[in-house]
């Protein structure tokens, strides 16, 4: 099974790692961060194998659409995901917008994106639940 993989665009925080990156992991997809707008357009150029971007409506360093268009340039058929943040910059390149933190609304929106993977992962969860009550119940 190959897991679709991200790249998340987030500012940085002086408490480190990014709180999608970690939502977007724990639903086992696979993710690459970015913390400035010029950083996650050097790494699409890096890593161009991405299936889709996951960016904050309110980078500081680029506006939004110029962010969405840039990455549009190297990868016309990439997925552009914005999470709009208050006093953020408009987004009208955003393949689909997110108007909540809720995380599960992210979830929901990755998910939709890559059903067939989504399906594998649920599949490869449910036969390691199963295996790991068979190792405890000493079957």
């Amino acid at each position: 099974m190959l897991r679709p993989c991200f790249l998340v665009v987030d500012r940085e925080t002086p408490t480190g790692i990014s709180t999608r990156k970690l939502i977007i992991e724990t639903a086992k997809f696979n993710v690459i961060t970015a913390y400035s707008s010029h950083e996650a357009i050097e790494t699409l150029r890096k890593f161009p194998a991405i299936d889709g971007v996951v960016t904050d409506s309110g980078m500081i360093d680029m506006a939004c659409d110029e962010l969405l268009a840039a990455l549009k340039k190297i990868k016309p058929g990439i997925t552009l995901i914005v999470v709009d943040t208050p006093g953020g910059s408009s987004c009208n390149l955003a393949d689909h917008t997110i108007n909540t933190y809720d995380p599960r609304k992210l979830l929901e929106c990755l998910e939709t994106l890559n059903p067939e993977a989504t399906r594998q992962i649920e599949e490869q969860n449910q036969k390691l639940e199963k295996h790991y009550l068979q190792k405890e119940h000493g079957k």
